[in-house]
Protein backbone atom coordinates (compact mmCIF):
# COMPACT_ATOMS: atom_id res chain seq x y z
CA UNK A 1 0.00 0.00 0.00
CA UNK A 2 1.09 3.40 -0.80
CA UNK A 3 0.94 6.40 1.12
CA UNK A 4 0.71 10.15 0.13
CA UNK A 5 3.10 12.17 1.59
CA UNK A 6 1.66 15.65 1.88
CA UNK A 7 2.82 18.45 -0.10
CA UNK A 8 5.14 20.65 1.29
CA UNK A 9 5.03 24.47 1.42
CA UNK A 10 6.96 26.56 -0.96
CA UNK A 11 8.81 29.77 -0.46
CA UNK A 12 10.61 32.48 -1.99
CA UNK A 13 13.31 34.85 -1.06
CA UNK A 14 16.48 36.53 -0.70
CA UNK A 15 19.69 35.32 1.23
CA UNK A 16 20.47 38.08 3.49
CA UNK A 17 23.32 36.18 4.62
CA UNK A 18 25.58 33.41 3.88
CA UNK A 19 28.13 33.09 6.72
CA UNK A 20 27.44 29.88 8.53
CA UNK A 21 28.37 26.35 6.97
CA UNK A 22 25.55 24.72 4.69
CA UNK A 23 22.64 27.14 6.60
CA UNK A 24 21.39 30.35 4.79
CA UNK A 25 19.39 33.20 6.22
CA UNK A 26 16.15 33.88 3.50
CA UNK A 27 14.16 36.82 4.04
CA UNK A 28 10.47 36.02 2.61
CA UNK A 29 8.31 39.05 2.01
CA UNK A 30 4.86 39.25 1.28
CA UNK A 31 1.79 41.73 0.86
CA UNK A 32 -1.57 41.14 2.13
CA UNK A 33 -4.18 43.04 1.17
CA UNK A 34 -6.10 44.14 4.34
CA UNK A 35 -9.61 42.92 4.78
CA UNK A 36 -11.69 45.64 5.78
CA UNK A 37 -9.74 48.53 4.43
CA UNK A 38 -8.16 47.42 1.24
CA UNK A 39 -4.74 48.99 1.84
CA UNK A 40 -1.53 46.68 1.34
CA UNK A 41 0.60 46.04 4.09
CA UNK A 42 3.99 44.10 3.79
CA UNK A 43 4.78 41.64 5.95
CA UNK A 44 8.23 39.38 5.74
CA UNK A 45 9.54 36.61 7.86
CA UNK A 46 13.23 35.14 8.17
CA UNK A 47 13.84 30.91 7.86
CA UNK A 48 17.21 29.29 8.04
CA UNK A 49 17.46 26.98 5.19
CA UNK A 50 19.74 24.15 4.59
CA UNK A 51 22.57 24.84 1.86
CA UNK A 52 24.32 21.76 1.34
CA UNK A 53 26.97 22.82 -1.43
CA UNK A 54 27.57 26.19 0.23
CA UNK A 55 26.11 27.56 -3.18
CA UNK A 56 24.19 30.49 -2.40
CA UNK A 57 25.49 34.47 -1.74
CA UNK A 58 23.99 37.36 -0.12
CA UNK A 59 21.57 39.12 -2.37
CA UNK A 60 20.59 35.47 -4.75
CA UNK A 61 16.69 35.21 -4.69
CA UNK A 62 16.22 31.10 -3.55
CA UNK A 63 13.32 28.63 -3.40
CA UNK A 64 13.20 27.34 -0.40
CA UNK A 65 11.41 23.61 0.88
CA UNK A 66 9.97 22.78 4.08
CA UNK A 67 11.52 19.37 5.62
CA UNK A 68 11.98 17.69 8.82
CA UNK A 69 13.73 19.21 11.25
CA UNK A 70 17.63 19.54 10.78
CA UNK A 71 18.62 21.77 13.75
CA UNK A 72 16.91 23.98 16.27
CA UNK A 73 15.77 26.67 13.58
CA UNK A 74 16.81 24.95 10.50
CA UNK A 75 13.17 23.31 8.95
CA UNK A 76 13.87 24.32 4.83
CA UNK A 77 16.16 23.76 2.58
CA UNK A 78 17.30 25.41 -0.35
CA UNK A 79 15.84 23.81 -3.67
CA UNK A 80 17.16 25.81 -6.17
CA UNK A 81 18.75 29.71 -7.14
CA UNK A 82 16.39 31.13 -8.92
CA UNK A 83 18.45 34.33 -9.79
CA UNK A 84 22.14 34.97 -8.75
CA UNK A 85 22.86 38.19 -6.82
CA UNK A 86 24.04 41.44 -9.70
Amino acid sequence: METKRNLRKERIGVVTSSKMNKTVTVNVHRRVKHPLYGKFVNFSKKFHAHDETNDCNEGDTVRIMETRPLSKTKKWRVVEIIERAK
